[in-house]
């Protein structure tokens, strides 16, 4: 039996999410939406795609949360998306608000779910659907490393004019300004990018990959990101789904790991058919250790606000 993942909001990024999915054949998708239409419309849309692209899955938009009852994975994007001007942070109160609800009807129809959280302030986020949904932290999870880690690499490889397929990297910490790209462990096919860049050009790159949603922002003005989040999100699922059992930055809940204990932090996780199977502890520099440990007070400061 095929798969099912349900996508928690049918904007940009839930119906490109779904558009991922579908492309890939990886499961049958419920798009769900509380403004009637608006699900319903973009999954006859990609229907009709479905005979162009030769993929076989099912697609239901829906406002119903029944119809999302026995999920394999949620994908949560439900939120108000950024405006100019706007921080994640200027989010927090507002989508501590859809969250709390959201997760509660997800719960209630599929108990035995693996949660992948997209909506912004991402870390502040995912900790609300961990409290809010009683799971294990196996099965609570945040998409925010992948993203920035895509970023950064993009940003290096478009630097020095190198195919994307040659870089390896890791973006660590929270989803904002205090992000953790570790310079010393990106490489060029296999090269240390401090051997190929100096380190001006590397700090601005780390800077722009910060920035990185923001920049985006600014450019559309009435919205922000959605290729790359949702993509990000698939692959995630895509590895729980298929029990890759692969290694991808993600926002874990951290009992002790890289000394932080009981918040969501990007660091390495391996993904397989339980969700977080196990987290990856890499040997920081006193440098990056320290960046990591401002970047969990920060996300803490966060959490405290809306008492997660």
């Amino acid at each position: 039996m095929r798969k099912k993942i349900t996508i928690v909001g049918a904007g940009n990024v839930g119906s490109t999410a779904a558009h991922w999915i579908m492309a890939k054949e990886l499961a049958n998708v419920v798009l769900i939406d509380v403004v009637e239409g608006i699900p319903q419309g973009k999954a006859l849309d990609l229907q009709q795609a479905l005979p162009i692209e030769r993929s076989d899955v099912h697609i239901t938009g829906t406002n119903d949360y029944a119809d999302t009852a026995h999920s394999d994975v949620v994908i949560i994007t439900a939120g108000l998306p950024r405006k100019p001007g706007m921080s994640r942070d200027d989010l927090l109160h507002t989508n501590y608000k859809i969250m709390s609800d959201v997760v509660s009807k997800v719960v209630e129809y599929s108990p035995e779910t693996i949660l992948i959280v997209v909506s912004n302030p991402l870390d502040a986020m995912v900790q609300t659907a961990f409290r809010q949904s009683g799971f294990n932290r196996e099965r609570v999870l945040g998409m925010a490393g992948i993203l920035d880690s895509g970023r950064f690499k993009f940003f290096i490889a478009q630097e020095l004019n190198v195919s994307v397929n040659n870089m390896s990297c890791l973006v660590l910490g929270g989803h904002g300004d205090t992000m953790v790209p570790l310079v010393g462990h990106t490489t060029v096919a296999g090269i240390p990018i401090t051997e190929l860049l100096s380190k001006e050009r590397i700090d601005a790159i780390v800077q722009r990959t910060r920035d990185g949603g923001a920049e985006i922002v600014k450019h559309l003005k009435t919205g922000s990101a959605y290729y790359a989040p949702s993509a990000a999100a698939v692959e995630m699922a895509e590895a729980i789904l298929k029990d890759k059992k692969k290694v991808l930055p993600c926002a874990a809940y951290l009992q002790g790991e890289y000394g932080i204990n009981g918040y969501f932090i990007g660091v390495p996780c391996k993904l397989g058919a339980a969700g977080l199977e196990k987290i990856i502890e890499i040997k920081l520099t006193d440098e990056e250790a320290a960046a990591l440990k401002r970047s969990a007070a920060a996300v803490k400061e966060l959490c405290d606000v809306i008492g997660v």
